[in-house]
């Protein structure tokens, strides 16, 4: 795959390997979102300003952006709770008959929680004709074991229904079991790197890839949803100084599909979570049309997490801001809600 080559000669290598502060006199991780807790937070006059502005003749907006995209999640479900005791409805509720279109879509996005907001996701990719497996592969590897767990119970109580048995049911072969194997939330996650253990690794992914039998794709599966990021570059470096291609080019030669597509997915993630979240982002605003269910799902997903680390990556990768091709690809509020997402630029 040509864009893999080109993802890799791209990306940042080592922009920030600091990634915590001291803050009186402890270390703590650096924090890359976009979106911080809002100072002096009224949850009361938020709610009130929030029913003014959907009650207004023609709807304020601009009111609508400002509060969504300056509160943190947090803040914003308890707004959710005020609301709904003082008006007498619930607020997704009131902005989802207020708002049209994307804007309906992003708001509605930035009003759930994040386990919530990611099991939406997940059903919308099983529900539609033809199951959307790269918004799963996206979700699945790039959470945290606690998301995880937390994702299966939020689609439980949302559906009624395992999250398990609707990947059983919506996918098939090897890209069903990797998908079930991320869901095990077993990833390592002590950011230590084993150099034994990426040698070792290294050369059983040599031999399941170069198995003259066929590829042995439960060897891969299980190294790669199970090992930490960190660990898995290593791995990718000895596996390097075992064979003549590199590992992402072993994956296109030996695998086709789904399988293929995802176990890629995961060693970018691996690589480079942001710029693997960059490219994404391009991807979607890039020619004619814009994939408006791409921008809402990234942005807002990350806006707590990396995205200050997304941009730079994107910047980097492409000699142009995420801001300034959300400006040239939207309009109106809902250019204005994803540029306040991404913050000043």
């Amino acid at each position: 795959m040509s864009f893999f080559k080109k993802f890799f000669k791209n990306v940042i290598h080592d922009r920030d390997p600091d990634e915590t502060v001291t803050v009186k006199g402890k270390k703590k991780p650096k924090y890359y979102g976009t979106i911080a807790p809002y100072p002096d937070f009224d949850p009361r006059s938020d709610a009130s300003n929030l029913q003014s502005s959907i009650e207004s003749r023609g709807v304020d907006e601009d009111v609508i952006v400002s509060i969504l995209v300056k509160r943190n999640n947090e803040q914003r479900q308890k707004i959710k709770v005020v609301y709904e005791a003082t008006a007498g409805e619930r607020l997704d509720k009131a902005l989802k008959s207020a708002l049209r279109s994307h804007m309906e879509d992003v708001s509605l996005a930035l009003l759930m929680s994040p386990a919530t907001f990611d099991a939406y996701l997940i059903r919308k990719a099983t529900k539609r004709l033809g199951t959307d497996e790269d918004v799963l592969v996206e979700i699945f590897a790039t959470r945290t074991n606690k998301e995880i767990l937390e994702i299966k119970s939020a689609f439980k109580e949302e559906y009624n229904i395992d999250l398990e048995d609707v990947i059983r049911d919506e996918t098939s072969g090897d890209f069903t079991t990797a998908l079930l194997a991320m869901l095990q939330a077993n990833k390592d996650e002590n950011g230590e790197v084993d150099t034994e253990l990426a040698r070792k690794d290294a050369g059983i992914l040599f031999e399941a890839g170069e198995n003259a039998s066929g590829i042995n794709v439960a060897a891969f599966i299980d190294i790669l949803t199970r090992r930490s990021g960190p660990q898995l570059c290593k791995t990718f470096q000895q596996y390097a100084a075992l064979s003549d291609i590199s590992l992402p080019k072993a994956l296109d030669l030996e695998l086709k599909g789904d399988i293929e597509d995802c176990l890629i997915d995961i060693v970018k993630c691996a690589w480079n979570t942001p710029a693997f979240f960059a490219e994404k982002l391009h991807k979607a605003m890039k020619g004619h049309g814009t994939c408006e269910d791409t921008l809402i799902r990234i942005l807002v997903s990350r806006s707590e997490i990396d995205l200050k680390k997304i941009l730079d990556e994107y910047r980097a990768m492409y000699d142009v801001s995420v801001q300034e091709d959300i400006l040239n690809d939207t309009k109106g509020h809902y250019r204005d809600v994803l540029l306040g997402i991404c913050g000043a630029h």
